[in-house]
């Protein structure tokens, strides 16, 4: 052991943060008794120094470690009562993570050592690695101006990728590389949503299976990238974001806050459940023993409370400093803002991160949701953060599958959801419209599988929904007729000609563009492997192009692009026959046409979305002199393009858009 000088530091900031007289250590636990400083050689196996943080502030535990720098390896030991009554689970046995690390050694992997018991874990946990400050972030790139978000797995995107070098495949420096940069220039879209790149691990019932984590839902730490796919750290990260703002691009992190992998009572001791588990965690107050489930996850952060707050306001701010994300996507954002009793839109969270001026700046996007009580709140969210739009998602679904009583509710999504959005004067940009994620069906399998097919996943078909609203044009799954193959074609370009022609911001999956497919699967988490990477030998390059022309098109409508309440002087909705819908036409259930007549700059513009199976004749309005009306968009015919007069005929199961 190398003898070191120690004085008492400083409380704040949280984390370890190198500076000239060494790195000053700070850890909050209202409940320990000490908290020890474990520092290792540079291969992360040998302890070379054991130090006891000398000096206590309140609730946080801090000291200054001479000698050293950035590069050093360390974890944590907290001593204090093991009492699981009163919710306390202190195991000095176990090395713990630093909840605010910004980078470790390795990533981190379900092992007997890390479960309760008297083994202690040194020998198969990650270490955290000692980091200099970061740089300056740069301005945020990230506009709500109604321009597409594409949802991607860095993991999964590049792994197939042939022009990718096979060492940087499913890493940040994949996504860096000029390929992949290039096609999601190809493709057109505004910003990417990269689902969780923080350190995870493994649900324990995954190993026995041969599974691993193919997402990230399942969090150790929140202030770090996973080393599997930034073998680098931050930089590699941060390189990243630099890359794909180059191209215009802005760059949004999907980041889970609202449990960890610690799991239940049952689970590892990883992190907080070893530093402050009564204080971390929302417990059950009947028995203190057992956590509260409102994520689904098998425990809940208590992210109302000081200690909750502190440590996700420092994971946020981590991302924007080191690496210069636009944003966030906040998994299960209802957690953010719940309270003992319910959700609270002005919760400390919430609230704090609205006072924040470096994370104000940058786009907030809930997922409005999670499975506690009075868990759904779409649309309460603070008026400038985004939420995902699952009613939209639904409706479109319902619609094209032929559901009766959808017009209706077809033409309110069209519009940008202004029922949810415009009571509290927030702008429809707000509502991220989307038809697929990354939980649920690809696009291709939505209209190829009546019932979702997880037998993959190791657990009896229990989980992913079954409230999926898709169709499989009479075969389930695969199909080598011809006709069948067209009519999914045909859905498919429908579903996203709906998705890019309407008012809000956009969200494409992954792979959607294409043609990606998981074989009936709508709950992937768990398969990292060829069910969930993106098929780049196998892609759909008429429907990318179809997908891209999409997004040219409506870089140039100023209707889809709007931010304010449709007016009546914008759109005005028509039977096929050209008559005004009226108040008893729209509750038709049997009505499967929507005609809505736009005033977009510089003409107007008519869109026709039809379900019926049979061609409909739509009577087309008449034209100032010296125009004429010309079909842009037909998803049953990709390639119909020219002028028309008089009556149109729409094929069944199409949405058709005209200019004059």
């Amino acid at each position: 052991m190398i003898p070191r000088a120690v004085s008492p530091g400083r409380p704040d900031p949280l984390g370890a943060t190198p500076g000239p007289d060494g790195v000053n250590f700070a850890v909050f636990s209202a409940h320990a008794a000490a908290v020890e400083i474990c520092l290792f050689d540079v291969a992360g196996t040998r302890e070379t120094a054991r130090i006891t943080l000398p000096a206590r502030t309140g609730d946080v535990f801090h000291g200054c470690i001479g000698g050293l720098g950035p590069g050093a390896r360390y974890g944590l030991r907290v001593a204090g009562p093991w009492d699981p009554a009163r919710g306390h689970r202190f195991d000095p046995a176990k090395l713990l993570c630093d909840p605010l690390a910004t980078r470790f050694d390795r990533p981190f992997r379900l092992h007997p050592a890390l479960l309760p018991g008297a083994s202690d874990s040194a020998d198969v946990i990650p270490k955290a690695i000692v980091e200099a400050a970061p740089p300056l972030p740069p301005a945020p790139r990230f506009t709500w101006d109604g321009g597409a978000i594409y949802e991607l797995n860095v993991g999964g995107f590049t792994r197939r990728h042939p022009a990718i070098p096979p060492a940087l495949r499913g890493t940040f420096a994949g996504l860096a590389d000029p390929a992949a940069i290039a096609y999601l220039r190809r493709l057109g879209v505004s910003a990417v949503e990269l689902l969780p790149p923080t350190p995870r691990i493994e649900a324990p019932h995954l190993p026995p299976l041969g599974l691993v984590d193919a997402w990230g839902y399942n969090p150790v730490t929140f202030a770090a990238p996973d080393p599997r796919l930034a073998p680098g750290g931050f930089a590699e990260v941060r390189a990243a974001v630099d890359a794909l703002h180059a191209a215009r691009i802005a760059v949004l992190v999907d980041i889970v806050l609202n449990h960890t992998g610690e799991y239940d009572e049952t689970g590892p001791v990883l992190s907080l459940r070893g530093i402050d588990n009564a204080s971390y965690y929302r417990l059950d107050p009947a028995d203190p023993s057992r956590y509260r489930d409102d994520t689904g996850c098998r425990n809940t952060l208590a992210l109302d409370r000081p200690a909750g707050v502190r440590l996700a306001m420092a994971a946020l701010r981590t991302w924007v400093l080191r690496c210069g994300v636009d944003g966030f996507r906040f998994d299960l954002a209802t957690v953010l803002g719940r309270r003992e009793d319910g959700f609270d839109p002005a919760a400390p969270l919430l609230a704090a991160i609205e006072q924040d001026e470096l994370l104000r700046a940058r786009a907030r996007i809930a997922e409005p949701w999670d499975p506690g009580p009075g868990g759904y709140r779409l649309g309460a969210f603070p008026p400038d953060w985004g939420e995902w739009n699952d009613r939209y998602r639904d409706t479109l679904r319902r619609f094209w599958r032929g559901d009766p009583g959808q017009v209706g509710a077809l033409a309110t999504a069209l519009c940008g959801s202004a029922d949810v959005f415009a009571p509290r004067g927030r702008a429809l940009t707000r509502s991220v419209n989307f038809v697929t994620a990354h939980d649920g069906f690809t696009l291709a399998d939505l209209v190829s599988y009546a019932g979702k097919h997880n037998d993959a996943n190791g657990e009896g078909g229990r989980d992913g929904s079954d409230a999926n609203w898709s169709w499989n044009h009479g075969t389930e799954g695969p199909s080598e007729d011809p006709a069948v193959h067209a009519a999914r074609a045909a859905d498919r370009r429908a579903l996203l000609a709906s998705l890019l022609l309407a008012r809000g911001t956009p969200m494409l999956g992954m792979g959607d563009e294409c043609g990606r497919s998981q074989g009936g699967n709508n709950n992937a988490y768990a398969q990292d492997n060829a069910v969930s990477w993106f098929d780049w030998e196998g892609m759909d390059r008429a429907l990318f192009r179809f997908t891209a022309r999409l997004l040219r098109l409506r870089r140039r409508c100023a209707f889809a692009r709007g931010a304010a309440p449709v007016r009546d002087a914008e759109i005005a909705w028509r039977t096929p026959e050209g008559a005004p819908m009226t108040p008893a036409l729209w509750q038709e259930a049997e009505r499967r046409t929507l005609v809505a007549m736009i005033a977009d700059a510089p003409g107007r513009a008519l869109l026709v979305a039809h379900a019926g199976t049979a061609a409909v004749l739509v009577r087309l309005p008449n034209t100032p002199a010296g125009r004429r009306w010309r079909v842009i968009v037909d998803t049953a015919a990709p390639r119909r393009r020219g002028p028309c007069a008089g009556w149109l005929e729409v094929a069944g199961r199409s949405l058709v858009l005209l200019v004059s």
